[in-house]
């Protein structure tokens, strides 16, 4: 999204009024007194008696006796400070705000005071309003699904260089992954912010006792967020990155209002937004060198949206090559492949074709599986089926298979894994991940699937994706697996996430398998009009 250009002139005069009791002390009950508030326009100057064009407008409150301060800035903002604070007032126009600072003494006395101020402020960011509430109402909810999700780094490099979540890694946490977070229009065109914690919110470390909780590590803690508060948006005043880098607005969410992972702050510069994702950085209140960074999608599963890809895009965590085939030679290498031979009772689909030995070529780098419509062994088609077991099997990575898919209605080519232990327990109880299945007959969409105990055959776990022009260019098969998740892709694009646990068998070694099979419980009809079509295999590569 485009920058856009903002100026803010403030104008400002201050009135202090204070009251208190005339009784200040009462038994241990201590009142703040002499409170006094001044108030500073950033850079004033009888050239510029309205300030530079940021709106910042800078308070200090002093009062004796006095254990800390609340301002309330009349544009329905709050903040909790030790005395000094930072403000900015976006409002378009010129118009009075009436703030009110509440100094807080011993035994839950308090003593006030206010402060007129008028600002004149042409900040405008309607493309951002628009997309952060959708018009009239938007739901939020944290994008477990990508990576560096929840993340901080140094407060002047713009990146998470620190520590960055892998995707669904706080999935064991319990409550992060659950909130939904809504930014709505009021009938005066106002950003009202709404959060739904489900009754617990994710705690950083430094701020448990906010909470009620403690520790020395983040926490889930129960906390009330009920309530609507208001959101204002004005220029981002702390932000690193380059013109065009970032919207250059941020959200003020007032009343202690904050999104989801609590920092102590409720003011995020929006670094990117788009209708289903958005990224936000912020300074925590406990740490003023620290940046931390959240990224939001509008799916409740935490997928969708992906930041500048334009979409759910895989960052994988998995970056080493474990072992690969580039399919270079000019024959397949049975040292690591496997031929399976036969029909074995159309493999419980019903399946129409006969492996053989012979339906696979190599050669110009490529792997080429051929199934063809041609009489063998009491069948009407033959093709090939590969697999790994015993010779390569893996637990945990990425698994990256580039490949064209054949065409024809009836063909159903896959690329998948099976439990190393099959043998020994059987199918589901082995588990079973197809990276990649496709049926002829739907030449526009590729399906992921796990089969497991409960999830078997027709019941698979499954997820579809449409694709374009899948037999005719190469795409990037992907399955990331890890003991947390087990995520789908096709060229980068996240299309399905799974929780795994100890509960599921993919925790243990698994094989790669090839085939195109024909026809068949999920084929379908196969083309009267059929002679012959390929899966073309560009390179299978595990990563780990």
């Amino acid at each position: 999204m485009n920058t856009i250009k903002k100026m803010i002139y403030v104008m400002f005069a201050i009135v202090v009024i204070s009251c208190q009791d005339d009784d200040q002390t009462f038994g241990e009950i201590t009142a703040p007194v002499n409170l006094t508030v001044t108030a500073t326009v950033a850079n004033a100057s009888d050239d510029n008696p309205y300030g530079d064009g940021s709106g910042m407008v800078t308070f200090s409150a002093s009062a004796d006796n006095a254990t800390g301060y609340k301002y309330l800035f009349g544009d329905n903002s709050t903040m909790m400070s030790t005395g000094n604070a930072e403000h900015v007032f976006a409002q378009p126009g010129v118009n009075s705000y009436v703030v009110t600072v509440i100094a807080s003494g011993a035994g839950g006395s308090q003593t006030t005071a206010t402060t007129e101020v008028t600002v004149f402020s042409a900040f405008d960011d309607p493309a951002t309003k628009q997309l952060l509430t959708g018009g009239a109402s938007k739901t939020w909810y944290v994008a477990a699904a990508l990576p560096a999700h929840l993340g901080v780094g140094p407060v002047g490099t713009g990146t998470p260089d620190y520590y960055a979540a892998a995707p669904f890694e706080k999935e064991g946490e319990g409550c992060f992954y659950n909130d939904a977070i809504t930014f709505s229009l009021n009938a005066a065109n106002n950003i009202v912010f709404n959060y739904d914690n489900q009754g617990a919110s994710f705690f950083n470390v430094d701020f448990l006792s906010v909470g009620g909780g403690g520790g020395d590590a983040d926490q889930c803690l129960g906390y009330d967020v009920s309530g609507d508060k208001f959101v204002n948006l004005a220029p981002a005043t702390n932000s690193v990155y380059a013109e065009g880098a970032t919207t250059g607005t941020q959200i003020i969410i007032a009343d202690g209002g904050f999104m989801s992972y609590y920092i102590g702050t409720g003011t995020y510069e929006v670094v990117e937004i788009q209708d289903d994702y958005m990224m936000l950085r912020a300074i925590p209140g406990s740490n003023p060198d620290l940046a931390w960074y959240l990224k939001f999608t509008t799916d409740p599963a935490g997928g969708g949206g992906g930041g500048n890809s334009g979409g759910n895009m895989l960052t994988s965590e998995f970056e080493d090559l474990a072992w690969s085939d580039e399919f270079d030679g000019d024959s397949l290498d049975t040292s690591i492949w496997n031929y399976e031979i036969g029909n074995n009772n159309g493999w419980g689909n019903q399946e129409l074709q006969y492996y053989t030995d012979t339906n696979t070529e190599v050669s110009d780098g490529t792997l080429k599986i051929t199934a063809t419509k041609e009489a063998t062994n009491g069948f009407d088609y033959s093709s090939a089926r590969i697999n790994t077991k015993d010779n390569y099997e893996f637990k945990y990575g990425r698994v990256d298979v580039r490949a064209k898919l054949p065409e024809g209605g009836g063909t159903w080519p896959a690329i998948w894994m099976l439990g190393g232990n099959y043998t020994e327990v059987g199918w589901p109880a082995t588990g079973e991940v197809d990276i990649m299945e496709y049926k002829g007959n739907e030449p526009d969409i590729v399906h992921g699937t796990l089969h497991y105990p409960d999830h078997s055959g027709g019941n698979g776990d499954t997820s579809s994706t449409t694709i374009e022009n899948a037999s005719g260019e190469f795409h990037t098969y992907t399955v990331e697996w890890t003991a947390e998740h087990i995520l789908f892709a096709i060229d980068g694009e996240i299309f399905k996430e799974f929780t795994n646990s100890p509960a599921v068998p993919f925790n243990h070694t698994f094989f790669m398998i090839l085939n195109v099979a024909m026809g068949g419980t999920f084929g379908g009809a196969v083309d009267p009009a059929f002679q012959q079509s390929a899966m073309e295999v560009d390179y299978v590569r595990v990563y780990q």
